[in-house]
């Protein structure tokens, strides 16, 4: 209580006697008596008629299905006959369910640490770039198509033709760059012509050849692409002292040739490679020209004639990245593409909230680059990445559209995962709904660990 001097200015009056309040005061508290109020002032149960449509809504798509599913995982595939723990027993006795429990797990180890680690290198990588920003852009894009839009692209990507699957097609690049590409894959002499076929897939002439008489080696089999550009095979000329012959493509387009015979328009084999072997040894080798013939010194006259099989190789088709032991990786890094983007966002969001004159400091007493990064950045990062990696935990545990739709049937049984198993289980060709449940029981216990670990992360953060 205060009065007011002659000059005009106020000052305190005395306090009113212990034990009173003011008339206000009484009539306020006096309201608020006897009934429970929210902290903006309304009554409790406006604000749980507000929230009883959505308690309603989250009784009937999450309470009431998990309360189901437990109850159904004790009934058999009829769901008459009560079975107790036994499909529980067949969760964990099942080879296909333990095989999608071993892969969960590689799930959840590998894919939330790769993306989160890329995620951090490119937060951290493009503060120092000059168009960041739209490296962010692009980055971030995957996370706009939808699991499903991904799993046909990245079916595609790993297609075994390496025409069809970009994976391939640059494997099989970089490898026919460092090696040697077969000239003919699939030739092979007609089965008259009396060719000895070796274990490694080579040719040999049973005769010895001699300087007097070209040797003349016809081939089919060969594939159209392979001959379709070349030349006219040509008829070798004796040399004196040499040992000559030709190897062509013993087909006439639009038949009437004859087998063994050099027709004319017949096409040459160029780049074969011509071997003399004598008692087991190359004495001599020579590649095939542009026409089809080759010449070999002297000292090839009395051996004989072998075409390696080196020649005939099937060429290099890449990497069988849905195969059986690489379908599970291949998936994981289709995955990592998609999220590594939503773990830079969230990163760079908590990157831009570090306070920069702990940085400076840490420079400026001599600490590398990396040794920033390693006791200052990620340290000061932690929340964050704890928030990315049980995010992409929980997320990753109930994976299924990219199995789904990426592995190939013949190898889907070894890229199996959990939420797969509860969909086979329950909807597949032997329908048991009854292991369906108890999958998806188990999967929920999987799944509230990492739930209760990211509750008191928060509520620790908010004591803060």
């Amino acid at each position: 209580m205060s009065t007011a001097t002659a000059g005009g200015a106020a000052v305190p009056g005395p306090p009113p006697p212990e034990g009173q309040s003011s008339p206000k005061g009484r009539g306020a508290a006096g309201g608020r008596r006897g009934r429970k109020t929210t902290i903006l002032g309304a009554p409790r149960w406006v604000a749980g008629l507000f929230l009883l449509p959505a308690l309603l809504l989250l009784g009937a798509l999450v309470v009431y299905p998990i309360g189901y599913s437990l109850w159904r995982s004790f009934f058999d595939a009829s769901g008459d006959g009560f079975v107790g723990l036994d499909n529980y027993q067949e969760v964990f006795s099942d080879g296909a369910i333990r095989t999608a429990v071993k892969n969960n797990l590689i799930w959840v180890i590998v894919a939330p640490s790769v993306a989160t680690a890329l995620g951090l290198i490119f937060a951290v990588l493009t503060e120092r770039v000059r168009w960041g920003t739209a490296f962010r852009l692009v980055v971030f894009m995957p996370m706009a198509i939808s699991m499903l839009a991904a799993g046909i692209i990245f079916r595609l990507v790993y297609e075994q033709d390496p025409e069809r699957g970009v994976a391939n097609a640059i494997t099989v690049t970089v490898h026919d760059t460092f090696a040697d590409r077969p000239p003919f894959p699939g030739a092979h002499p007609r089965p008259e012509a009396g060719l000895d076929e070796s274990a490694d897939g080579s040719y040999t002439v049973p005769s010895a050849v001699s300087a007097d008489s070209p040797q003349l080696v016809p081939l089919v089999g060969a594939k159209r692409r392979d001959v379709s550009g070349a030349a006219d095979a040509a008829a070798a000329r004796p040399e004196p002292g040499k040992v000559t012959g030709t190897v062509w493509f013993d087909f006439t387009r639009g038949g009437g040739g004859r087998h063994g015979v050099l027709d004319p328009g017949e096409k040459a084999l160029a780049g074969v490679t011509v071997q003399a072997v004598r008692d087991g040894e190359v004495v001599a080798s020579a590649t095939t020209r542009s026409d089809g013939t080759y010449t070999l010194p002297g000292s090839a006259a009395g051996a004989q004639l072998r075409l390696p099989g080196d020649n005939f190789d099937e060429p290099y088709n890449g990497v069988d990245w849905l195969g059986p032991s690489l379908v599970t990786p291949a998936i994981i890094a289709s995955y990592v593409w998609m999220w590594a983007g939503f773990a830079m966002v969230l990163i760079a969001a908590g990157l831009a909230s570090v306070p920069r004159e702990l940085l400076e400091a840490a420079r400026v007493d001599g600490a590398s680059e990396w040794q920033v990064f390693r006791r200052v950045t990620v340290p000061l990062l932690a929340p964050v990445l704890a928030v990315v990696m049980v995010t992409l935990m929980i997320n990753v545990l109930k994976i299924f559209d990219l199995v789904y739709i990426i592995a190939p049937g013949t190898t889907q049984d070894d890229a199996n995962v959990l939420a797969l198993q509860l969909f086979q289980s329950s909807f597949g060709t032997d329908v048991n709904q009854g292991v369906g449940s108890a999958i998806s029981v188990f999967l929920l216990v999987l799944v509230v660990p990492v739930m209760l670990f990211n509750i008191r992360r928060i509520r620790r953060e908010r004591r803060r």
